[in-house]
């Protein structure tokens, strides 16, 4: 336990400014999406294209493709989150998903888990020995899952997120990130919180819309 409290230290020191940019960038984004505040698009901008560049650098593929997704689905949540109707109000709203959506995604999930573990698996025997292809593929499928549904404001992104962070806490910590595994818990707290604000907004929609009807 000693020789962990110590390498944690000692890894912390090490931090680089593009980690503390991109943490930082990266926490206020998620802050920004729990309280479904467009903001989250641009500073999530921030930290996109500091990962990527981090991501490389520790040979962690899977998680660099993540956030170059994060990047084009940051402009097409953007756009989505943007849209209002005549009236000035905002097009899109909280939803939960129904069953056949929920079928679509651990579809989707399952296509970029099957992709991603394939191609990091043959990187690790041609290139990279470093690469770890069940962790890194478990994580950026479930973060590409997250993203897509974060754009479409479905209850369930958050559900998707939280198995992105459990799994990128030990991802980065293993590779000497250790602001950022700290910063993957400080998200899994936030996607709880996300999670639970998300489902109540959710319902209090239907309500709504209920009474209306």
């Amino acid at each position: 336990m000693q020789e962990i409290i110590q390498n944690f230290f000692s890894n912390f020191q090490q931090t680089t400014w593009p980690e503390y940019v991109a943490v930082i960038a990266g926490i206020a984004s998620v802050w920004f999406s729990k309280k479904e505040n467009i903001l989250v698009y641009p500073v999530g901008l921030i930290n996109t294209i500091f990962y990527i560049y981090l991501s490389v650098e520790g040979s962690l593929f899977g998680e660099a493709s993540v956030n170059f997704y994060y990047t084009v689905m940051s402009i097409y949540g953007w756009i989505l989150w943007s849209r209002r109707n005549r009236d000035h109000q905002i097009v899109l709203h909280i939803t939960t998903s129904s069953p056949k959506e929920w079928l679509q995604q651990f579809l989707f999930f399952a296509f970029f888990y099957a992709a991603i573990f394939s191609a990091l698996t043959w990187l690790k025997q041609a290139f990279y020995a470093n690469t770890i292809p069940a962790l890194d593929a478990f994580a950026s499928a479930t973060a590409f899952t997250g993203m897509w549904l974060m754009a479409k404001k479905k209850v369930e992104s958050w559900w998707w997120w939280i198995a992105t962070n459990i799994t990128s806490i030990p991802l980065y910590f293993i590779k000497g990130y250790v602001l950022t595994s700290v910063y993957y818990l400080i998200l899994l707290v936030l996607a709880v919180s996300g999670l639970i604000e998300w489902k109540t907004r959710a319902q209090k929609l239907k309500k709504v819309n209920f009474e209306v009807g």
